[in-house]
């Protein structure tokens, strides 16, 4: 087997601290032939779909992608903007936000890129560009606040899988959670007033997170939990009681039992439970996309309309908000401490000359 080395690699180089910040992906266009593949990594992973492999591989390839790409192009077109894909483009500007406090803060001793964990930019593009810059230690900070292994465990897999085929493995940090941190719960809480303050208060707060099929919790997977702590905590700091919010799960698929309350099945039930106006969070998501802009924002507006609600509004993910950037910044700068670089790399560069290294 023949590694993967750093094209840009010299005895000489500075020493740096790597970054990375992942989140799931986008397709390249808003079109079928661009979401065929796409949908084929994301759904081709295990993670994603525990399902038997052999059963699985027919069902994605003799049903699911001979109609989804071309039902899922529809949608993405309906949120497409000029930069490209919403959430591309916020993570350009997450990155672009978290770069300039690691500048700030560190100089050039740390060098942070952006990755997608399907589609590009790829995690194995972006790990490129950090060793080549001279990354020897890595934090890694997939954009998940909750822990899922369909997702925080995937990029897991993506970054031991590209390791196992490098010759020089950076020393490694990988944040899986941030789900109860006091800052980014405050975050939350303030994007919550700030649209008070515009808007009003509604009848109801929903707090709606990605769903997952309920045979992962009761498998072990911590992500349930973590979702109603986030609630809790947001709604003890919003000085909600009980039955001012509610937690929903969102964008089940296929069959089987999913997370529930349903996010879609509780907006078409609120309005003849005499709610009339709802407001929806969703605190899993660190940047928005086709799921909240689409799903919340226009598909489950039309539910709760349409079964006689009166007012409903949705509000936006934390994005590149200056208090969300601070908070993952601080967060980074945690995983960072303690990690020393090598400040003499012209002596290692001399005992390497000494051996016949170039």
């Amino acid at each position: 087997m023949k590694f993967k080395g750093n094209s840009q690699f010299s005895h000489a180089q500075q020493d740096k601290l790597g970054v990375l910040i992942t989140n799931l992906g986008t397709p390249e266009s808003p079109t079928a032939t661009a979401l065929k593949p796409y949908l084929k990594q994301f759904l081709s992973d295990p993670r994603v779909v525990e399902v038997p492999r052999a059963i699985w591989w027919f069902i994605l390839n003799g049903v699911i992608l001979n109609f989804r790409p071309k039902r899922s192009a529809e949608a993405y077109a309906s949120v497409w903007t000029e930069q490209g894909s919403p959430l591309l483009a916020i993570t350009k500007n997450q990155h672009s936000a978290l770069a300039q406090r690691c500048r700030q803060a560190y100089g050039d001793e740390v060098v942070i890129e952006y990755a997608m964990r399907y589609g590009n930019p790829s995690i194995e593009s972006a790990i490129d560009k950090l060793i080549d810059q001279g990354a020897r230690k890595l934090v890694v900070l997939p954009l998940y606040p909750q822990y899922c292994a369909s997702t925080t465990a995937s990029t897991f897999d993506a970054l031991s899988a590209d390791f196992t085929r490098r010759r020089w493995i950076p020393e490694l940090r990988f944040i899986t959670q941030y789900h109860d941190n006091p800052a980014y719960i405050d975050a939350l809480a303030n994007k919550v007033k700030a649209h008070w303050e515009t808007h009003g208060r509604a009848d109801k707060l929903l707090m709606s997170y990605h769903g997952i099929p309920k045979r992962y919790l009761l498998n072990g997977d911590p992500y349930h939990c973590q979702c109603y702590k986030t609630t809790r905590l947001l709604a003890e700091r919003l000085g909600l009681q009980e039955n001012e919010y509610m937690t929903t799960f969102q964008s089940r698929f296929g069959r089987e039992e999913w997370l529930t309350p349903y996010t879609d099945e509780t907006m078409k039930a609120l309005p003849g439970q005499g709610v009339s106006s709802v407001q929806v969070v969703c605190p899993g998501f660190s940047a928005d996309c086709l799921e909240t802009i689409e799903e919340i924002g226009e598909e489950n507006k039309e539910y709760f309309m349409e079964a006689g609600g009166k007012r409903y509004e949705y509000i936006d993910a934390l994005n590149s908000d200056d208090e969300h950037m601070d908070m993952l910044f601080d967060l980074i700068k945690q995983n960072l401490q303690g990690w020393q670089l090598d400040k003499d790399p012209q002596s290692r560069q001399a005992r390497a000359q000494a051996l016949g290294a170039n």
